[in-house]
């Protein structure tokens, strides 16, 4: 792997794996890969109903799992590939880790702080700035999230013609 576009493809399919695993525990279909370079430092599925934690988002587990790796808070030259737009709390948490570039794979229209609904990292804001490159393999992380939502409906209606 020597293009930037081919490294973002392949992290971005361990981020899906994350979520398929996400989705398999019953969590809603999330999930994130830490990298710096080529190197995995971090790959990390949605755990708040397990957890019973609300800020175990797939990328905040993903970034204190890599900080515990390198031994420090500070995740400068690294890239975190999510594969549904982060929300407000995951933006705070990547730009105080000081991470370089956020990429990810669907939008969130009603939550996202990335593009869709806020531009945190870009707004000139903050003290930190990061690249942000949204919907690699936008197409795959959709349907994941679709098909889980699909399924949880007519898992609903299905209990309620009992």
């Amino acid at each position: 792997m020597n293009d930037q576009h081919g490294i973002d493809l392949a992290f971005m399919r361990i981020a899906l794996e994350q979520a398929r695993q996400a989705a398999l525990m019953g969590e809603v279909p999330v999930g994130a890969a830490l990298a710096h370079g080529e190197t995995l430092l971090a790959a990390a599925a949605n755990r708040p109903i397990g957890a019973n934690d609300p800020t175990a988002h797939a990328e905040i587990l993903a970034i204190r799992e890599a900080a515990e790796k390198i031994g420090n808070y500070r995740l400068v030259d690294t890239t975190l590939y999510v594969t549904l737009e982060p929300c407000i709390m995951c933006m705070g948490a990547i730009i105080h880790a000081r991470i370089q570039r956020l990429v990810f794979g669907a939008l969130d229209p009603k939550t996202g702080a990335a593009l869709s609904r806020y531009t945190i990292g870009t707004d000139d804001l903050l003290n930190h700035r990061l690249e942000i490159v949204g919907g690699v393999l936008e197409t795959e992380c959709s349907q994941i999230l679709k098909d889980f939502f699909r399924d949880r409906r007519e898992g609903r209606a299905e209990r309620n013609e009992r």
